[in-house]
């Protein structure tokens, strides 16, 4: 690991020491992928770290190639102390709302982990019932460390489940753009109406001309 690449590491690292120095020993990052999709579920991962992540590359997960992110997914589990996914699907997210739904992943990953955190980094959000004290971070996954690895695990994840989603509803793409708003995406939309899995609260899913209001997004 070069020079320039430990400093950046350790400046990703401001929230978690601040709040080790603070006198907090696991430090929790949380963040979900699947937001912006189509089709599918929103994934939240939660992180529990005691020390420093040792993670050349480590960033946020849409700043880091495929074969990268695969690669640094099983050395975060290696180094963390607990790690534990959250899902709510496409049903709950038609059901509640996408917001509302983010937020059940995110308690549903909290209350999954096998260690309680002393404090929990959240992307941007507030998590409403959340047991532990937590400090909501805009751009959290570009700003600490545990953030970013959760952002890796739990795309690693959502991309993985979607890839097997292709192979049950044929057509789509989804092994491609994992359910995300491309063209092709909308193009297997018009050929061929949505599927099972589909958001049918979002426009674009039941009115493709409405397309042009929705813009890709692979987070």
């Amino acid at each position: 690991m070069t020079p320039k690449e430990r400093q950046r590491l350790r400046r990703l690292h401001a929230y978690e020491r601040a709040a080790w120095e603070g006198g907090a020993r696991y430090i929790c990052g949380i963040d979900e992928v699947g937001r912006g999709p189509l089709a599918g579920p929103v994934v939240a991962c939660a992180v529990v770290i005691e020390r420093p992540l040792r993670l050349e590359f480590l960033k946020d997960s849409k700043l880091v190639t495929e074969l990268r992110r695969a690669d640094l997914d099983t050395s975060i589990r290696e180094q963390a102390v607990c790690v534990c996914l959250g899902w709510a699907d496409h049903e709950e997210i038609d059901r509640i709302n996408i917001l509302a739904a983010t937020k059940l992943a995110m308690n549903r990953a909290l209350a999954g982990l096998a260690q309680a955190p002393c404090r929990v980094l959240v992307d941007a959000l507030s998590i409403p019932g959340c047991l532990y004290p937590q400090t909501p971070i805009i751009g959290g996954d570009r700003k600490s460390a545990a953030i970013a690895a959760a952002s890796i695990v739990a795309k690693v994840a959502r991309d993985a489940h979607m890839t097997a989603m292709d192979a049950q509803y044929p057509g789509y793409g989804f092994a491609e753009h994992k359910g995300y708003s491309t063209s092709s995406h909308f193009d297997a939309l018009d050929r061929l109406g949505p599927c099972a899995i589909h958001r049918r609260s979002f426009m674009p899913v039941i009115s493709p001309r409405l397309k042009f209001m929705y813009e890709a997004d692979a987070s």
